[in-house]
């Protein structure tokens, strides 16, 4: 199974005037020590094509795993993206409005919670892989929903595992309270997170955007 439930754990972060440079979640440490490792041998040894590949690589996960601070924009009746990437997908029926958001593997993949509140449930499916960027994934990918109860409005926010994605990491579960923009989990590589939305709030970003996790405003209630 694909799916990790833990606490969020991270390293690099000892006071807010650290730089958002230093910032990693400790999800990555193995990801990055491995080939840091590797390429030292090799390097040693004089195999100095091959350890700068593997230093290559290592810096490439040092950056994946980057966790960034963000300013949280405040407000009980505004909804914050729940990760970094594009704007794919915008629907509206009779559950509410879905706001799709793709997530490259240069993107930041720490996901927020997009409205602060208790979480209600969380239902993991093990699905398929396709590419996240079809409408379908949200039906019959490898997904986890968390249903966040606010104090003005119920939002439904699902990590969904791309093709690229081999695993779906939540360090919260049902019970737990979260502030809007706190870090809950993270998708390794390459993904999307999609926010069900209730029928009363206006929309405040389009397709073809660009947000940024725990800061852009995806909407407010009207």
């Amino acid at each position: 199974m694909n799916f990790e439930v833990g606490p969020a754990k991270f390293w690099f972060r000892t006071s807010p005037s650290d730089l958002n440079f230093f910032c990693m979640v400790k999800d990555g440490i193995p990801f990055v020590l491995i080939p840091a490792i590797v390429a030292g041998g090799l390097l040693f040894l004089g195999f100095w094509v091959v350890g700068t590949i593997f230093l290559a690589i290592t810096a490439f996960m040092a950056y994946f795993f980057r966790d960034p601070r963000r300013v949280i924009p405040a407000g009980d009746d505004i909804v914050v993206s729940a990760a970094d990437g594009r704007v794919t997908r915008i629907d509206e029926n009779e559950n509410g409005k879905l706001v799709s958001v793709f997530l490259s593997p240069f993107n930041v993949h720490v996901n927020r919670s997009p409205i602060a509140g208790t979480i209600d449930k969380i239902d993991y499916v093990a699905g398929k892989k396709m590419p996240a960027t079809n409408d379908a994934a949200s039906l019959i990918n490898e997904r986890n929903s968390l249903t966040i109860v606010g104090s003005k409005m119920t939002v439904v926010c699902t990590q969904i595992a791309g093709i690229l994605a081999r695993r779906i990491v939540c360090w919260s579960k049902a019970g737990d309270n979260l502030e809007a923009g706190q870090r809950f989990g993270m998708i390794k590589f390459g993904s999307r997170t999609d926010l069900l939305l209730p029928g009363n709030i206006e929309l405040l970003v389009k397709v073809g955007d660009r947000v940024v996790g725990g800061e852009t405003i995806i909407g407010k209630l009207v």
